[in-house]
């Protein structure tokens, strides 16, 4: 049996949401969550794009969507990234990618875990933690690791509560990536996020539960219209603990 750690995934027109995010951006107000710092870098909000799809009159879901998903682009530097992938790699190449996800989430990927990091690290691990989640947070030991080859890519699903909590933020490594996130019961509620190379991308309630979320790959990997090209991307993954209620 897979463990559990490894079984989380399952299942503006523009010119509102154009205003609104300039809003949000100018304000410094982030739409404060209680988890999300308003640290000096503040989260971008040109990094989130509503899609055409989306009607006017739904602004309040637009906020909601886009304040529960934050980009916070070069939130690790070249040296830091590196120190990083010297500390994974030597886990990662005794694996193979696999194309058979138990739920058929994900094609062309490899994972695993790690829960003690050298100084350097540690130190980035920790700067992820007091950006993304609440001080008393109860933080699932291990990060996951999930390695998706240049042509592998995430099929929409929405997370499973009973392994995972509110909150997950994780570090994109090696490769810029789009993320689309698609309402479960409004299909033309649409947005795309653009996890650039470096970047920590935090998401918590709507986006987490209301919205499947899913990485781009092949033809599919476009952002504002051009095309992105996707080579192999690590995502170092940090969630809380389940509550107690959800957990099994």
């Amino acid at each position: 049996m897979r463990m559990i750690t490894f079984s989380i995934l399952r299942h503006f027109k523009y010119n509102l949401a154009y205003k609104i995010s300039r809003r949000l951006k100018s304000d410094t107000v982030e739409v404060k969550s209680d988890h999300l710092k308003t640290t000096g870098s503040s989260p971008d909000p040109d990094y989130i794009e509503v899609l055409p799809s989306w009607p006017e009159g739904e602004a309040n879901m637009r906020i909601k969507a886009t304040s529960s998903m934050r980009i916070y682009p070069n939130f690790v530097s070249e040296e830091e990234e590196a120190s990083l992938l010297a500390e994974v790699e030597p886990q990662l190449k005794r694996l193979r990618y696999e194309y058979d996800h138990w739920d058929n989430a994900i094609e062309g990927y490899r994972e695993t875990e790690r829960d003690s990091w050298n100084e350097q690290n540690a130190a980035v691990l920790k700067r992820v933690r007091d950006m993304a989640f609440q001080p008393y947070a109860q933080l699932l030991p291990r990060a996951h690791i999930l390695d998706l080859a240049a042509a592998g890519y995430i099929r929409p699903h929405i997370d499973a509560i009973r392994f995972c909590g509110n909150t997950i933020a994780g570090l994109c490594l090696l490769s810029s990536a789009v993320m689309r996130l698609v309402h479960e019961s409004r299909p033309e509620l649409q947005l795309d996020a653009l996890l650039e190379r470096r970047c920590l991308y935090v998401m918590r309630d709507v986006s987490r539960y209301e919205f499947t979320h899913a990485v781009l790959g092949g033809e599919h990997s476009v952002w504002r219209g051009e095309k992105l090209p996707r080579r192999r991307r690590i995502a170092v993954i940090c969630r809380e603990c389940p509550l107690p209620e959800h957990r099994e």
